[in-house]
């Protein structure tokens, strides 16, 4: 099992290794992506041949790191459960279908940048599934950290662009602030018990032998998982990473990078247990980012973003799972949401790749144009609305049923209610956007069959994923008898509601929004967040420059004026032995010569 992890982990890293250090055939752009192609899609296969492999306990293989006296102080190797065998899967899927997309997507960039593009792909994806399969907290964090790189340079690949630049350098600083706490976190996990590996760490908790006392350790744990999964405050940086290419969207923003905080939380969950107080947290702050995220999809116009905090919202979805006690439930909301999410990123790139804009109210009337993106991005919207069969209705029932069963009643209600504006905000999309009065500008068509066949590929895994589940009767145990038909009705209602705002127009778009004129204009404003983060921002920037200016003009100055008065005295008197004769400057050399030996003698 570990050998066709091994694999999986491999032939990615193999691929960056060659175009990173092969110039010629970076520079030669669809032979990069060639090779990063068939690189992913080996370990797509290796990672579908490990999923058919039952797994019992889980396999462990791990090689010495770090050498101590006791034993070695960190490991390096593999370990594959269902969780790790399930986000294989889905990584190197949505990477594979990413990286074909993007063939004809970027068929316009110049070829060396395309073969950078290619190789931060191919990194990407070796760090991914390096993060999925760690043994240990501090194989965990490396991978963390380059999962953090590669999204900094895909997120700003258009990095001339004042807004990609900006993005970059956004996403990276605000994940890096909960990093701080997650390395913090893990140093205080060891400390506590000795030790980084998961194994070890799942026994001790096991057998109820975990150290009192772990709700601060695992808060700071939570912080990275938080910064990653663009939870409440940390969810900033994720609407505008939207500045990158829209396949990058689709494999980082929908079922890779994004998840990764949700995946720990499920990864450690033995150990989130230990802390109920954390748990009750992750519970009531993923719910409120659902909420908060739904409300500003709401009032956006570029597709894109609305996506984005999609995507913010769902995340909340997961964490609110797992802070109920109900991880699987969040886990598998992963799995069904990372297909149509890059699903509909795809399709959405499909659409502002065939009319040139992102902005909803400059497109119109699309579906007679475009019908293949029309349906895959209806599938896609369907099952993100939550509408049975289709596979997020499951993982959505999951959810709100785990949430109530831990008398969760306030986030479950928050939840509801996201629920119910899934529907409104992307049938939206689809109304304005495929069934809008505007007509479309330009003449746009159908994507090619380089971007087409992911779409296809993805929305027939939307139906049979939703198929599977309702032949086993989703994956919810025991949910309250009305829930089904309270699911139903939420996604039902919302779309109603967006179908009789956007197409029959009974109920007026501007009346709605002067009804809730407060929420509306703290919603097209972020709430103030980003622009409070703005004022702290300038705020350290002008206090490290008055730091910085104090020392220069006052410490700085004042040493540099000491050092010259006693440079200028020291020379002053140094000058005074400079007689001219040549007899003195023999006398000295010989009265140096002799101090010499005679030190030299003593230090003996």
């Amino acid at each position: 099992m570990t050998r066709l992890a091994l694999v999986a982990l491999t032939l990615p890293f193999l691929a960056f290794l060659l175009l990173a250090l092969v110039p010629p055939l970076r520079r030669r752009g669809r032979a990069a992506g060639l090779v990063s192609i068939a690189a992913v899609g080996g370990a797509l296969a290796a990672a579908l041949a490990l999923w058919r492999v039952p797994v019992g306990a889980p396999a462990v293989g791990v090689w010495e790191w770090i050498p101590a006296d006791a034993g070695p102080l960190v490991t390096v190797g593999l370990y594959v459960d269902p969780i790790s065998q399930a986000m294989l899967v889905l990584v190197t899927l949505v990477a594979l279908l990413v990286q074909v997309y993007s063939l004809a997507y970027l068929d316009e960039e110049r070829a060396p940048a395309l073969g950078r593009y290619y190789a931060y792909q191919s990194l990407f994806a070796f760090s991914m599934l390096g993060l999925v399969l760690a043994p240990n907290f501090v194989q965990l964090f490396v991978f963390w950290e380059l999962v953090g790189l590669c999204s900094y340079l895909l997120i700003g690949f258009w990095y001339d662009r004042p807004a990609a630049a900006r993005a970059a350098v956004k996403a990276f600083w605000t994940t890096r602030l909960g990093d701080v706490g997650l390395i913090i976190g893990i140093v205080l996990l060891w400390r506590a018990t000795g030790t980084f590996d998961f194994a070890t760490l799942f026994e001790l908790a096991g057998g109820g032998r975990l150290p009192a006392g772990l709700a601060l350790t695992m808060f700071l744990i939570y912080l990275g998982a938080a910064g990653k999964s663009a939870q409440f405050p940390l969810h900033v940086w994720l609407p505008d990473a939207m500045e990158g290419p829209t396949p990058v969207s689709a494999l980082i923003h929908a079922a890779t990078m994004v998840t990764a905080g949700v995946f720990l939380v499920t990864r450690a969950f033995q150990l989130f247990a230990a802390a109920p107080a954390v748990l009750a947290l992750i519970a009531w702050v993923g719910a409120f980012t659902a909420l908060l995220a739904a409300t500003m999809a709401c009032v956006e116009n570029d597709i894109k973003r609305v996506l984005a905090y999609s995507t913010v919202s769902q995340l909340g979805y997961m964490m609110a799972a797992a802070g109920a006690g109900a991880p699987d439930a969040g886990f598998l909301h992963l799995l069904t949401h990372g297909v149509f999410k890059a699903l509909l990123f795809l399709a959405a790139g499909a659409v502002v790749h065939a009319v040139g804009t992102n902005d909803i109210r400059q497109m119109g009337r699309l579906f007679r144009a475009l019908p293949q993106t029309g349906i895959v991005f209806l599938v896609g919207t369907l099952a993100l609305a939550g509408v049975w069969p289709l596979s997020g209705f499951f993982s959505k029932e999951a959810v709100l049923a785990g949430v109530w069963a831990a008398h969760l009643r306030v986030p479950f209600l928050m939840l509801a209610l996201t629920a119910f504006l899934t529907a409104v905000y992307m049938f939206r999309v689809v109304l304005v956007a495929f069934f809008g009065r505007v007509e479309a500008g330009g003449h746009p068509h159908d994507a090619p069959p380089p971007m087409a066949v992911p779409l296809w590929v993805l929305a027939v895994l939307t139906l049979a994923i939703g198929a599977r589940l309702a032949l086993r009767g989703g994956e919810t145990a025991h949910p309250p008898g009305w829930l089904t038909s309270l699911s139903v009705g939420l996604a039902a209602a919302g779309i109603l509601l967006a179908l009789l705002m956007y197409q029959v127009r009974v109920v007026s778009p501007a009346a709605v929004s002067r009804a809730l004129a407060p929420l509306d204009f703290a919603a097209r404003r972020r709430y103030g967040i980003d622009a409070l983060y703005g004022a702290l921002y300038r705020g350290l920037l002008l206090g490290f420059s008055w730091l910085i200016g104090w020392i220069d003009r006052y410490l700085v100055d004042g040493v540099l004026n000491v050092l010259s008065a006693l440079t200028l005295r020291a020379g002053d008197r140094l000058r005074r032995i400079q007689s001219g004769q040549a007899q003195d400057y023999v006398y000295g050399v010989a009265f140096g010569l002799l101090a010499l030996l005679i030190v030299s003698r003593l230090w003996r």
